[in-house]
């Protein structure tokens, strides 16, 4: 196999191409979004957002299962209060070197 055949960059399936990168490239744009528009996708939500719960209580009564935080955030928009406590890097060896990434310890 000579050099031109393999494009110049040393064979071994390691080339140039756009493989998985550094973990930035999934997801989307997302920049297009509002910040009050939230679409419901449970049943529970959709009563929320309609008025039909009124209270944070009577889904805490009948234990309903809360799936989306933005219900969480249509009750307790003014009380919730977030303080980041901590943030510490964390390091991991992997074959191209160290990878670095951060743990955050957040109060609610």
């Amino acid at each position: 196999m000579s050099e031109e055949n393999r494009g110049g960059f040393g064979g071994r399936g390691r080339g140039r191409g756009r493989g998985r990168g550094r973990g930035r490239g999934r997801g989307g744009g997302g920049g297009g979004r509002e910040e009050n528009s939230w679409n419901p996708v449970t049943k529970l939500g959709r009563l929320v957002k309609e008025g039909k719960i009124d209270s944070i209580e009577k889904i805490f009564l009948y234990s309903l299962p809360v799936k989306e935080a933005e219900i969480i955030d249509f009750f307790l928009k003014d009380k919730l209060k977030e303080e980041v406590m901590k943030i510490m890097p964390v390091q991991k060896q992997s074959s191209a070197g160290q990878r670095t990434r951060f743990k955050a310890f957040v109060a609610l």
